[in-house]
């Protein structure tokens, strides 16, 4: 595989890992001293704390005052900075809209800018919810694994999408014996995880379901064929973007057909969240242990005038992918939306999920009219849950704990804790104070080394979006 730095092509990529010039520490003990820490569980941040790094894992973590840091230790002195366990990002790709593609309905692969930016944003592990190029994904991962700058990747495998789908870099499946065969085949070749698409129908649904639980593996779900109720009945693991994209209110719903997005989302519209309808769908989800990803970022755009325009996201995106995304913003805010009541009832129906005992995971779903972009997108989020009424502190626990437990490594990572892979995020300034500050990532540990986040970026910019 190639792997671009700068503007150079080379080859030998786990050489270059060895020599990245974004690592800023690869000591075997790091001590960061006097630092404000949000654990992950939920709970309330604590201030002047120490964690010990050692060997790749936490070591030892409590009040200054009282934690012993080894002599060999290299010293970091923290104060107004805040630690969080690596986001675990439960919605993200590798690709990005294509600009300039005639109207196509097309993704360019991303494997250098993606996961770099990712990692300088504080994302330490992801799945990627459906593949373009699987067989990219996958050799990245394993790239990533020995030692690559990148988040560790779940890799999911194509999507399995039925007949009349939008993109015609997507597979089409026709039958139940068909997604068996497509989930056993990437099963083989490497994919750790699969989301049905769109148009796919109740019979090829339950198949791949079947299928891949049978390889002890997870399948998530875009769905509009099939409505919430009838996946979760199915045995469904995940579904994705929440109450919004839920077909099954439409009104004249017919069996294994996807229906008109805007009668789709008018229904949802009139919805109330404590009503009857919602609560039972509430209730189904829960019973069937069905998680939820909330990824309210891609939605934002359709709104006029979010989400802000910043800078940063200007100066790295290349020039036609920033061209394009400007001018789809210009778009929205000249033909108006009412989008912006559908995202309140997508936030008020992931805090009554969740209220009800609903496992909710994020991520930010980098497509969309490009206004999400890898890494910068799950900060977004997470100022996004706050606004939806979550805690800073619950929002980070969505982000991390709740993600490592549905990945089943909730052992090794998603909280800060004695014995937990050294996956950290640190941000000047306190998230619990003021969420914006996620924003402000200074370094981010991945298995004990650290990455300078300016470096990452500095090494994607004016790339994002093409390469």
């Amino acid at each position: 595989m190639l792997v671009r730095v700068g503007v150079v092509l080379i080859a030998g990529a786990l050489t270059l890992a060895a020599q990245d010039p974004s690592v800023a520490f690869r000591d075997p003990v790091i001590a960061l001293e006097h630092v404000r820490v949000i654990d992950g569980t939920g709970a309330t941040g604590r201030a002047d704390e120490t964690l010990v790094i050692d060997h790749g894992k936490i070591s030892a973590l409590g009040p200054a005052s009282s934690v012993a840091v080894p002599p060999s230790a290299r010293v970091l002195d923290l104060k107004g900075y805040t630690i969080y366990p690596g986001l675990v990002g439960m919605h993200e790709h590798l690709f990005y809209p294509a600009p300039d593609n005639g109207g196509l309905p097309v993704y360019n692969e991303i494997p250098f800018t993606a996961p770099r930016l990712y990692l300088a944003s504080g994302v330490t592990t992801m799945r990627t919810a459906g593949s373009m190029e699987p067989y990219a994904d996958i050799n990245l991962k394993q790239l990533i694994d020995k030692g690559v700058a990148g988040p560790e990747i779940d890799a999911t495998a194509p999507y399995i999408q039925g007949p009349g789908g939008f993109s015609f870099q997507m597979p089409v499946i026709h039958s139940a014996d068909e997604a068996r065969r497509f989930v056993d085949y990437w099963a083989s070749a490497g994919a750790t995880s699969f989301k049905a698409y769109m148009n796919l129908s109740h019979d090829a649904l339950a198949a791949a379901i079947e299928e891949a639980h049978r390889h002890k593996l997870k399948i998530t779900g875009h769905l509009c064929a099939v409505g919430f109720t009838e996946a979760a009945e199915l045995g469904i693991d995940d579904l994705e973007h929440g109450l919004l994209v839920d077909s099954e209110f439409t009104p004249g719903k017919q069996q294994d057909a996807c229906p008109n997005q805007k009668q789709s989302m008018d229904a949802v519209r009139k919805l109330d969240v404590n009503g009857p309808e919602l609560q039972k769908l509430i209730h189904t989800l829960v019973e069937h242990k069905v998680a939820v990803t909330s990824t309210l970022s891609v939605f934002e755009a359709f709104i006029p005038g979010r989400p802000p325009l910043t800078q940063r996201m200007l100066e790295v995106l290349a020039p036609q992918a920033a061209t394009n995304y400007l001018a789809s913003k210009e778009q929205t805010s000249a033909r108006g939306s009412d989008f912006a009541p559908l995202l309140k009832k997508e936030m008020e129906f992931e805090r009554a999920f969740v209220a009800a005992g609903g496992l909710l995971l994020a991520g930010c779903d980098p497509t969309g009219n490009g206004g999400a972009l890898p890494g910068f997108g799950d900060q977004r989020n997470l100022e996004l849950l706050v606004e939806a009424g979550f805690t800073p502190e619950e929002a980070i626990h969505i982000y991390t704990q709740n993600g490592a437990e549905y990945l089943g490594r909730a052992d090794r990572i998603g909280t800060l804790a004695p014995g937990k892979q050294a996956d950290i995020v640190v941000v000047e300034g306190n998230p619990s104070e003021r969420i914006a500050d996620v924003e402000k990532v200074k370094w981010v540990f991945r298995n004990g080394v650290g990455y300078d986040s300016a470096r990452l970026i500095d090494s994607v910019r004016g790339l994002v979006g093409m390469e």
